[in-house]
């Protein structure tokens, strides 16, 4: 896609934004936007960039190295937003800022256990499986408190809130409980962790409703660089 036509899609989706911020009486300073790049190039990513848009989200490690690499001398955060293999977990407690789909203890500890090599924390989201569909990753929030304080130890993450792919689907009011729910499971875990306040939900077909149930982290690739081919 063109640099003319990314620019005039992050526009759009920032006005959006400002919008439905102002009906719900929210400051969109508080709502970041991740740019979800998966399948994107280098290319793509920088004139997303110019654009505004500092945070770019990443599915697949072996696709994401490269891009890493060679956009270093921009200021670019950089989120991990696919399923993580135990495997692949130095390379991404390396390379990542955040990483938004813990979902089992031993991929924690792994991380922890590389990230310790560099001064900053790894900024984490658990990754809740919301609508508990067999085909998703994520704890059940049933299990969430429990899996929450296995993170205590953890001394190199710094646990920043939720994360969630909710059920596909075009109906506002199921959307709205998906979101409704995961705002609610994050005041379960405020106790041990006062800063996690993230919640980071909604893509471009959901995001507004998203925001509106408290999102303060949306992931979208539609609506910035356009269909995946």
């Amino acid at each position: 896609m063109n640099s003319n036509a990314i620019k005039e899609n992050i526009k759009n989706l920032k006005n959006n934004i400002d919008q439905i911020c102002s009906q719900c009486s929210r400051n969109q300073q508080n709502i970041t936007i991740i740019g979800a790049s998966k399948a994107k190039s280098s290319k793509d990513i920088i004139r997303a960039y110019k654009a505004g848009i500092n945070n770019f989200g990443e599915n697949y490690l072996q696709e994401a190295l490269p891009k890493i690499k060679e956009l270093n001398n921009i200021k670019i955060i950089w989120h991990f937003i696919g399923s993580i293999q135990k495997r692949k977990c130095k390379e991404i407690a390396l390379n990542f800022d955040w990483v938004h789909t813990i979902d089992r203890i031993e991929i924690a500890q792994k991380l922890n256990e590389h990230r310790g090599t560099l001064s900053n924390k790894l900024n984490a989201c658990i990754q809740i499986n919301i609508d508990e569909e067999d085909s998703k990753s994520g704890i059940n929030i049933s299990d969430l408190e429990d899996f929450s304080d296995k993170l205590l130890p953890l001394n190199n993450i710094r646990l920043k809130g939720l994360m969630t792919l909710p059920k596909q689907t075009t109906d506002p009011t199921t959307q709205r409980n998906s979101f409704s729910k995961l705002s609610g499971a994050l005041k379960k875990i405020k106790s041990n962790f006062p800063n996690a306040s993230t919640l980071s939900m909604g893509m471009s077909n959901d995001y507004l409703i998203a925001i509106e149930e408290g999102s303060t982290i949306i992931r979208i690739g539609t609506n910035i660089f356009g269909k995946r081919q």
